[in-house]
């Protein structure tokens, strides 16, 4: 359910605004978004998992005030980041 160090280190390669950028909204919504992802394929199998569906709308509420936020500072960087994670469709 958790990413890999490894995988989080990809994500912020990949999504790093300038170089040492660990904490930038597009960042944290990357790896917010893949942890929902996890998150979703393993209540799939575990339908009765109640705790950790509310982790999962506990981190889904999180990404939408970061999405908010970053919509508020720059709504070019917030379209971007919605296409590059695929989100709206």
């Amino acid at each position: 359910m958790s990413i890999t160090p490894e995988r989080k280190q990809a994500l912020i390669k990949e999504y790093a605004t300038k170089k040492d950028d660990t904490g930038s909204p597009e960042i944290q919504v990357a790896i917010i978004s893949e942890r929902i992802k996890n998150l979703t394929e393993h209540l799939k199998g575990h339908v009765k998992d109640n705790h950790s569906r509310r982790g999962l709308l506990v981190m889904v509420g999180q990404r939408r005030r970061l999405l908010d936020y970053l919509k508020s500072i720059s709504s070019a960087r917030y379209d971007t980041l919605i296409n590059r994670l695929g989100l709206r469709r």
